[in-house]
C-alpha cells in the first residue's frame, strides 16, 4: 500500500495544474497522493504573510491603535482584563519622583512642545498593552528624534530619579513595554531612519524606531531579507525586537538575534552613550557587551541604533500544509525535514486540532486547505532556496519518504503567493482567533521537544471542560505557545494554571519565556528558569548599570531585588 501511494504521490507531484486557481485542486481523497501540487517562485512578488483575503475587516494582530478604533467602529467583542491588580502586588518605589511643571518645561526645551505629550487620549494607547491586559497611569510621553535627545532625557531623569519605560511598537505580551505606575514613557517611534546598507556584506544599520515590516520591504527591494519575521511585523519596531530578543518564524533557519545583531548603540541610565555599532562579523576584543542589551527589555539601557546581518533573498519558495495523526509523527517529521531538506528549510510550525478549529470558527475567510478530514495535528513547512528544480526534487523526496513512513496523513502545497499566504494565515491567525473566542491565558515556553506537547495534554486534563486548551508554535526550535481559552476571565481557572505551568516547565528543564520576554508578568517567576546565583548576578549588573533603577522598573528581575 505504501509503495502504491508513493507512486501515486510522485505522479501527482509531476502533474501540471493551472497556476492561477484560487485554491489547490481537491480531488477525491486517496491520502497524500491527491493533494500535493507544485510550489511557487517568489520572484513573482513579495510573500506577504498577513495579506487580508477578500473583503475582510479583521483586527490587525498587533496594532493597538487600529484595534482600538476598529473595536469602536465595528463593535467587535473582545474580552479584556486590565491586570491593574498586579500593581497591587508591586509597591511603587518611593525613591522615584513625580514629574512637575519644571520637568515638562525642561523636556520641551529639548524636544519641542509637540514631542512632549500630556494629552490623555493619546496616552491611553501608550499606557495599555495590545491585549488590554496591563495598564499604567503615565501622564507624560516623550518622543525623542535623536540619540542625543535620548541621552539628555535619561541624564535628567536619572538626576531627578524619574522612572522611565522605553516603548517601541507596544506589541509585547508580558507587560514589558507599558508603565506599571506613572513612569515617563520614552517612545522611539520618531527614530525611524535607515542609516546605511551594504549590498556586498548585507549589513543594515538603522535606528531603533524602524518598523520591522518597513525594514523587510526595504531589504526586499535591495534583494535581501530580514532574518527575523513576526506576526507583529506591521507594528513592532526593531529596537523592541532586539530588546526582547524576539524569535519568530525564521529562527530555525537563521538563528536568534544574538547571532544576527552585529552591533548596537545604547544609552545608559545616566545618559552615557555606548557606541558599539560595529558592522564586523569578527571582533574578539574583550567582552561583547552588546549582548547585554539583546533581551534585557530596556532594563539596562535604551537601544537607539542597531546593525544587522541580513541574508540575500532567494527566489524559490515552497509552503506545504500537512496533516499528521499524532505528536510523535510531528517530531519525526521535523527530524526528517532537517535531514532531507537541510539548508532550504526556513520554517517548521505546528498547530493542534483545537487551534485549527478556533481559526476556522472565529477568523472570517480562513479555510481548511485539506477539508476532507480533520487531523489531530497540522504542520506548516516552508523551504527557501536558490534552485527551484533542485528544491522541488528535495521536497518531493522528503514527501515521498514521509508518506512511506506514515508521518503524513494528508497535505497540500501552495501553487502561488496567495495560497501560501492563506496557509500562513491559519498559523498566524491563531492569536486573533483566541482574542475573538473570549478570554485567553497565554504562555510562551521552551520545552525539550519530546515533552513539549505533554504539557498541553496535562493542562487539558487538569482543566477539563472548563476551558479550551490549545497548543501551537515553532516546533523547529521547541517553542510552545500554550493558550487557555475561556468565555470569561476566572481567578479559579488562573489558580489551576499557575503556578502549575511554571512548575511543570521547570521540572522538565524548560524556559518560562522562549521569545516573549519576562516583563512584569514573569519577573517574580524567573527562578523557575534561572538559578538564584544567576539571578543575583543579573541584579548586580543592573545595580552597576542603573543604580537608581529608573529604567523599566518592576520588570525582568524579582521585585525583592529591585525595590
Amino acid at each position: 500500500m505504501a509503495k502504491h501511494n508513493s507512486r501515486a504521490t510522485l505522479q501527482f507531484l509531476l502533474r501540471c495544474f493551472p497556476h492561477r486557481s484560487r485554491n489547490p485542486p481537491l480531488l477525491p481523497s486517496a491520502g497524500l497522493s491527491t493533494r500535493f501540487i507544485s510550489g511557487f517562485d517568489e520572484k513573482n512578488g513579495l510573500l506577504q504573510r498577513n495579506i487580508v483575503l477578500g473583503d475582510r475587516r479583521l483586527l490587525s494582530l498587533f496594532n493597538p491603535v487600529r484595534n482600538f478604533v476598529q473595536t469602536k467602529q465595528w463593535g467587535v467583542g473582545i474580552q479584556r482584563k486590565c491586570y491593574g491588580s498586579l500593581a497591587g502586588l508591586v509597591q511603587r518605589n518611593p525613591r522615584f519622583s513625580k514629574f512637575n511643571d519644571d520637568d515638562v518645561r525642561y523636556f520641551e526645551g529639548i524636544l519641542g512642545s509637540k514631542n512632549v505629550v500630556q494629552d490623555e487620549d493619546r496616552l491611553v494607547t501608550s499606557n495599555t498593552d495590545w491585549m488590554h491586559k496591563y495598564k499604567g497611569s503615565s501622564k507624560l510621553l516623550l518622543q525623542p528624534r535623536t540619540t542625543d535627545e535620548v541621552a539628555q532625557i535619561l541624564k535628567y531623569c536619572n538626576s531627578r530619579c524619574l522612572a522611565v519605560v522605553p516603548q517601541g511598537g507596544n506589541t509585547g505580551l508580558v507587560g514589558g513595554s507599558v508603565p506599571v505606575f506613572d513612569e515617563v514613557i520614552i517612545s522611539l517611534s520618531s527614530m525611524n531612519k535607515i542609516i546605511s546598507f551594504d549590498k556586498v556584506s548585507g549589513i543594515l544599520v538603522c535606528e531603533a524606531g524602524c518598523i520591522l515590516e518597513n525594514i523587510i520591504s526595504f531589504l526586499d527591494n535591495e534583494g535581501f531579507i530580514m532574518p527575523l519575521d513576526l506576526g507583529a511585523k506591521g507594528s513592532c519596531q526593531i529596537g523592541g525586537n532586539v530588546s526582547t530578543n524576539a524569535g519568530g518564524l525564521r529562527l530555525v533557519r537563521y538563528g536568534s538575534l544574538h547571532g544576527n545583531i552585529l552591533g548596537v548603540e545604547a544609552v545608559l541610565a545616566n545618559g552615557t552613550v555606548l557606541d558599539m555599532l560595529k558592522t564586523l562579523r569578527k571582533d574578539n576584543t574583550g567582552y561583547d557587551l552588546k549582548h547585554l542589551f539583546i533581551g534585557s527589555e530596556g532594563s539596562l539601557g535604551i537601544v537607539t541604533k542597531v546593525s544587522i546581518l541580513t541574508p540575500p533573498k532567494l527566489s524559490a519558495v515552497n509552503v506545504a500544509f500537512l496533516g499528521c495523526k499524532d505528536y510523535i509523527s510531528c517530531q519525526k517529521l521535523l527530524q526528517e525535514a532537517k535531514r532531507k531538506l537541510g539548508e532550504i528549510l526556513s520554517a517548521f510550525e505546528f498547530l493542534d486540532i483545537h487551534s485549527m478549529n478556533l481559526v476556522l470558527n472565529h477568523l472570517e475567510g480562513a479555510r481548511n486547505p485539506i477539508p476532507t478530514s480533520l487531523h489531530n495535528f497540522y504542520v506548516l513547512i516552508e523551504t527557501t532556496g536558490s534552485d527551484e528544480s533542485s528544491d522541488k526534487q528535495k521536497l518531493e523526496a522528503f514527501l515521498l519518504g514521509s508518506m512511506e513512513n506514515e508521518l503524513i496523513s494528508d497535505g497540500v502545497l501552495a501553487q502561488d503567493i496567495n495560497q501560501a499566504s492563506s496557509f500562513w494565515l491559519l498559523r498566524e491567525g491563531i492569536p486573533e482567533a483566541l482574542m475573538r473566542a473570549g478570554a485567553v491565558y497565554k504562555y510562551d515556553l521552551s520545552i525539550p521537544l519530546e515533552h513539549m506537547y505533554s504539557l498541553v495534554e496535562e493542562m487539558r486534563t487538569r482543566l477539563g471542560n472548563t476551558a479550551n486548551v490549545v497548543g501551537y508554535g515553532h516546533l523547529g526550535d521547541s517553542n510552545l505557545h500554550l493558550n487557555v481559552s475561556t468565555p470569561h476571565y476566572d481567578e479559579k481557572i488562573l489558580s489551576q494554571i499557575e503556578p502549575f505551568v511554571y512548575e511543570w516547565t521547570s521540572k522538565h528543564r524548560g524556559s518560562i519565556s522562549a521569545e516573549h520576554g519576562i516583563g512584569l508578568m514573569k519577573a517574580n517567576k524567573i527562578y523557575y528558569s534561572k538559578s538564584r546565583e544567576t539571578v543575583q548576578l543579573m541584579a548586580s549588573i543592573k545595580n552597576l548599570m542603573d543604580p537608581n533603577h529608573i529604567l523599566n522598573p518592576y520588570k525582568v528581575l524579582p521585585h525583592s531585588l529591585t525595590s
